[in-house]
């Protein structure tokens, strides 16, 4: 590591201790007066400015240490009041981290920071600075990731936490499909095909006595296998659709919009095909999506975007592959995930896949619903054995 950057973050730490004693101050007072309102104010400025910079803190610990330092922070709801969003930044454990770090933090800053800073001014200590200023910082840059940081075990620990809920949800989901499987079976099918033994046991008992209307019923019989097999195609496609095993993800999406009542444009890009489960997953994402939006948006035009990325970690190596489909329309806005089980059922099959969802819906317009799938053929979560049935 370049020891005249290393000095450069120091110097910047400096300041930002100075900075972080004053956010320390307010934290006391905010806390202090939340029983009057006022302090409610005064931490709601307090908040995003301490997540600012220990946004620097944890850049320049990821680069100090070659490793990233990812932020941690819950994401919080867009579109609802004041006191929903608080409760999330209450309930993030990180906001409590970072309320110990502000506290501890400006010591640390300023004993580092002046020392590299008084080392590098003498003649005879430039030697002593450019020996101890690496191992200084990078002790800073440990203190700073121990703080702003999850470790390995508390990550282990929410992996294990959000795989017990995502499988619940799952295991929900699972049961669920299955239930509209049967629904669908014994609503159409069945009582088709039972319609259908029906006819042909009244054609049989007819066919000496009353050959036309022996006949007619043969003919009925015939209209109702037809139809029997117009559900079962049906039910085929609810589990896993022909056109997504023969054109792929690409296909199928071109085939919803094709679909559509609305004008929908698609531009899929993704340089290959991902896994099936992947696939799966999506086309189900985006086709309850459309759906809505043929449905509640009242939109002129729709579009559809799925591209594979690979986006940058913090220390600026490429990440995991990343699938992404964006779907949006030109409608009314306002749309609320939590407000049907459709959108919903679409968070609960992408989380088996540590898939995300997000929606943004000003009222209005434009809707933006955006799907993210890891789509790395190397992930376990990826390979065909984890599909769900």
């Amino acid at each position: 590591m370049d020891r005249l950057r290393l000095t450069g973050y120091a110097v910047a730490q400096l300041f930002l201790a100075v900075v972080l004693i004053a956010l320390a101050v307010l934290w006391i007072v905010g806390g202090a007066l939340v029983v009057v309102w006022v302090g409610l104010g005064i931490l709601a400025g307090v908040v995003p400015a301490t997540r600012w910079i220990a946004n620097l803190h944890r850049s320049m610990a990821a680069r100090t240490l070659g490793q990233p330092v990812p932020v941690p922070y819950r994401p919080i709801p867009r579109g609802q009041g004041f006191f929903a969003k608080a409760g999330v930044v209450v309930a993030d454990p990180m906001t409590w981290r970072d309320l110990a770090w502000v506290f501890l933090a400006p010591a640390v800053g300023l004993v580092v920071s002046i020392l590299v800073l008084v080392l590098l001014l003498g003649v005879v200590t430039a030697v002593i600075w450019w020996f101890v200023t690496p191992p200084l910082m990078t002790a800073r840059a440990h203190f700073d990731r121990f703080f702003l940081a999850y470790s390995r075990t508390e990550k282990l620990e929410q992996r294990v936490q959000a795989l017990t809920e995502s499988r619940a949800d799952l295991v929900d989901t699972s049961a669920a499909e299955l239930r509209r499987l049967e629904r669908d079976l014994h609503d159409g099918a069945q009582a088709r095909l039972v319609a259908l033994s029906m006819s042909l046991g009244m054609a049989d008992a007819a066919f000496d006595e009353d050959p036309e209307r022996a006949r007619q019923l043969v003919n009925d019989a015939r209209a109702t296998t037809a139809a029997a097999i117009g559900d079962l195609r049906s039910v085929v496609r609810g589990i896993h659709p022909p056109v997504l095993a023969d054109r792929g993800l690409a296909g199928a999406v071109e085939a919803l919009a094709l679909d559509m009542a609305v004008p929908t444009a698609v531009d899929v890009r993704l340089g290959g095909r991902p896994p099936a489960p992947v696939e799966s997953a999506v086309y189900f994402a985006v086709a309850e999506c459309l759906a809505n939006v043929g449905k509640h948006a009242h939109a002129e035009h729709a579009w559809v975007t799925v591209i594979v990325e690979r986006p940058d970690s913090p220390d600026g190596a490429a990440g995991p592959e990343v699938l992404r489909a964006v779907v949006g329309d030109d409608g009314r806005g306002g749309a609320d995930p939590a407000a049907g089980t459709g959108m919903l059922g679409v968070m609960r099959r992408l989380a088996a896949f540590d898939g995300t969802m997000s929606v943004s819906s000003p009222a209005g317009g434009p809707t933006l619903i955006t799907l993210e799938v890891p789509c790395d053929s190397s992930s376990p979560r990826t390979m065909p054995s984890s599909a769900p049935a």
